[in-house]
């Protein structure tokens, strides 16, 4: 195929991707899934991928590889649809890039380039997984995982590295002012900022962790204050959502999107880690904290609210959702956009009634196989009349 007409090829196949049509498929009645993907590798630019000078690049042959999207921070802003995605090489790096969309479902094109994040102190070797919030300071502020080689590590120890919170804002998502990374006793990953004031000062949820991997003593999902975003220290840090054995959440667990205020209360989407013979499985899941205090947990459904399915199972990291992602609409409309296996993003819908019905009227964890009997059997007899 002559250099020309492989190129429109290229292009009429990128256009057709990214003016595809999605579709919402039948849920549980607590969300829908909807059929396509809405970001993949496939629709990051040409222009990123290939030399499009036929003198350089006669052969027009890929020259920068992406790899994957995925692990978005979400956004609606100016009535645009947003996502910072994670979009990662061929070279196992990271980089943020903005991706819109008209209705938030398909439609979603990169922005002409990625965001060019300042570094801050020791350059990072991989930064991901922005959660992005709207504070009532003003400010639109990104909190991201930054990852460095462990300088403690053994020589021949190429694998070992440590975590902490990177934190920046901005006002546009063109030009970012990186602020001072979160200073912990402990490796962070996965910290989100609360949207509002609590007594005046910055809130925090956390991921205390002893090792770049395993959370050690890391309890689950922690709660701070601080009094500044421009020098963030975690002074004292309390767990408001456990960990627990033989649950969904045994290894690791850590706050997704920020929370989504209600007038019943904060609604709370989160990860769950546990180990099985294929590795680690990740699902989502959801609480909600009280309305006046965000870090008392008020209601939390038994086990997991999204788990992989159908083909999201097959990917770079099987057997994954993740979501740092999610927009309210005024309507009350929520749109959830979340990553299966490391590979791109997806989107399922709900409503603010649909999902706070979900957390306070499904039956928490008992934390045993009798007590979970005996919630089926409490349902089976309400069907049946005898309740």
């Amino acid at each position: 195929m002559e250099f020309e007409e492989r190129l429109a090829w290229l292009r009429a196949s990128h256009a057709a991707l990214l003016s595809k049509v999605n579709a919402p498929l039948e849920g549980n009645g607590v969300y829908e899934r909807w059929a396509n993907p809405v970001l993949t590798a496939a629709h990051a630019p040409l222009e990123w991928r290939y030399d499009l000078d036929p003198k350089t690049n006669p052969h027009l042959m890929e020259r920068f590889g992406i790899h994957a999207t995925f692990n978005s921070g979400a956004i609606k802003w100016q009535g645009r649809y947003l996502l910072c995605v994670r979009v990662e090489g061929a070279d196992r790096k990271s980089f943020f890039a903005m991706a819109e969309s008209p209705n938030g479902v398909d439609n979603f094109r990169f922005w002409p380039r990625p965001v060019t994040m300042p570094e801050f102190g020791e350059p990072a070797t991989n930064v991901y997984d922005m959660r992005l919030v709207a504070h009532e300071d003003g400010w639109i502020y990104g909190t991201f995982c930054v990852e460095r080689k462990d300088p403690d590590a053994e020589p021949h120890n190429l694998s070992a590295a440590v975590a902490c919170c990177g934190i920046a804002r901005t006002r546009d998502f063109v030009s970012w002012e990186r602020l001072p990374d979160l200073k912990s006793d402990s490796q962070q990953r996965n910290v989100v900022l609360h949207p509002e004031f609590v007594n005046g000062k910055y809130a925090l949820y956390t991921r205390p962790q002893d090792g770049f991997i395993d959370a050690g003593a890391g309890g689950g999902i922690g709660w701070t204050l601080v009094d500044s975003m421009e020098d963030a220290v975690v002074e004292k840090e309390t767990i408001l959502n456990r960990r627990h054995y033989h649950t969904i959440k045994e290894c690791k667990n850590g706050e997704g999107p920020a929370p989504i205020k209600t007038p019943k209360g904060w609604l709370h989407l989160a990860h769950g880690v546990r180990a099985c013979a294929s590795g680690l499985r990740y699902v989502l899941y959801m609480y909600m904290t009280a309305l006046a205090d965000p870090s008392h947990v008020i209601a939390e459904p038994a086990g997991f609210f999204m788990a992989p399915q159908g083909d999201e199972f097959v990917g770079d990291v099987m057997n994954v959702l993740f979501s740092n992602g999610w927009i309210a609409e005024p309507d009350g409309r929520v749109l959830i956009y979340y990553s299966s296996c490391d590979s791109d993003v997806r989107v399922a819908t709900s409503t603010v009634d649909r999902l706070v019905d979900y957390c306070l009227n499904t039956a928490p964890d008992g934390y045993r196989t009798g007590l979970s009997v005996e919630t089926l059997n409490r349902l089976i007899d309400k069907n049946d009349g005898k309740a």
